[in-house]
């Protein structure tokens, strides 16, 4: 997929400074938000439009909202690889709009679904696809196993965010960043070049999650770039220098906040829902540029070749572009929103002003090297 093509030339600047020290209108913007992130502060029963109506300063979402959108009637089945607990208020927020809709969700890890519907063939029981990266949506256009999507929905979202041939269509996004404890560091001290980073002073205080879908689908994108002896290189050098290993990239956010760790490889939003807990959190965000450091991945949908109704299918997915959707995913999960009228929570810069290499992400479905390669460095996955 082809990145940001027009970067500014003072981009730069904005890029690396915002993060160190929060605005109080961007920390006001995240703090509330994590109650629903655990089921601690489900809203779905209301208005799903004014979700985050108290956070100062921000306007109302912009795009097309669902009251003008086609209906929906029947039952729709979707194979989920998000998470129940960040998708589900949405998904019975779309319910609750129309008397004869129902959604009836799987849930499981995203590469797994793919996997399950083409085994199953024609004979899958699934509508839509609904992944959390484009990996996996790769995965099942490769195989042949979607519908194209209608111009009209694919033109909701920017080419970058999409797949070429309408196979599958972006609904959210996450940027790879390198927190920092600003107690340590100011982003000036972060490297701009991801291959720079094993060679640092404090390349020895960072962590990393392995085993986390977002770092292997960064590794992948880091191989298929760079090849596969500069990325083996790149494990060896981060090894060596002692990187710390962790579970999930939350925990790397937060051991960076608390000062376990000087800095970390995390997704932008993972740095938010730390502010969003405490404000005065010495954690900042910088980003590499042009490189696999600063992959803008995505979650997505496609509707599945096996639908029983892909007009209905289709539809959904055009619901998930929504201008109530777009602001679900920006103000309950922390994402990018796709659509260019929903602007990101708290003090991110603009999509358009990341410096993320051109690369179509329908590569990082190639993660079998990927995985091999960790291995034979000695990562265990």
């Amino acid at each position: 997929m082809n990145q940001n093509d027009h970067d500014t030339t003072d981009a730069p600047v904005g890029r690396r400074r915002f993060l160190a020290a929060a605005s109080a209108a961007g920390v006001a913007a995240t703090a509330g938000c994590i109650g629903s992130l655990t089921g601690d502060n489900d809203d779905s029963s209301g208005d799903l439009g004014l979700i985050g109506s108290g956070m100062d300063g921000r306007p109302a979402p912009g795009g097309t909202p669902m009251a003008d959108m086609p209906d929906l009637s029947g039952t729709l089945t979707l194979y989920s690889g998000r998470g129940e607990p960040l998708v589900n208020p949405l998904l019975s927020y779309i319910e609750d709009q129309y008397d004869d809709f129902t959604v009836d969700t799987r849930y499981e890890a995203s590469t797994t679904l793919a996997n399950q519907i083409e085994t199953a063939g024609t004979a899958s029981e699934a509508d839509v696809f609904f992944s959390v990266n484009a990996g996996a949506l790769g995965l099942l256009a490769d195989a042949d196993r979607t519908v194209t999507l209608p111009d009209d929905v694919q033109e909701l979202v920017p080419t970058q965010y999409r797949a070429g041939g309408g196979a599958w269509v972006g609904t959210s996004g996450r940027a790879r960043t390198i927190p920092y404890n600003t107690g340590e560091l100011s982003a000036a001290d972060v490297p701009e070049d991801i291959f720079a980073i094993p060679d640092t002073d404090f390349a020895s205080d960072m962590g990393w999650a392995p085993s986390y879908g977002s770092f292997q689908g960064f590794l992948t994108a880091m191989r298929v770039m760079a090849g596969r002896e500069k990325t083996k290189a790149w494990l060896e050098g981060m090894l060596e220098a002692g990187v710390s290993r962790y579970s999930d990239e939350f925990i790397v956010s937060r051991a960076v906040a608390n000062g376990e760790l000087t800095a970390g490889f995390a997704n932008h939003y993972y740095i938010q829902r730390v502010l969003a807990n405490d404000e005065d959190a010495p954690i900042g965000t910088a980003f590499t540029q042009n490189d696999a450091g600063a992959i803008f991945n995505v979650a997505g949908a496609a509707v599945v070749d096996s639908t029983g109704d892909e007009s209905m299918s289709t539809n959904f997915v055009r619901h998930l572009l929504s201008a109530e959707a777009q602001e679900y995913f920006a103000t309950r999960t922390f994402e990018y929103p796709l659509i260019p009228e929903v602007e990101p929570v708290g003090d991110l810069p603009p999509v358009d002003e990341l410096a993320t290499p051109d690369f179509d992400l329908a590569q990082l479905s190639d993660i079998g090297p990927t995985i091999d390669l960790m291995r034979e460095v000695g990562i265990q996955v």
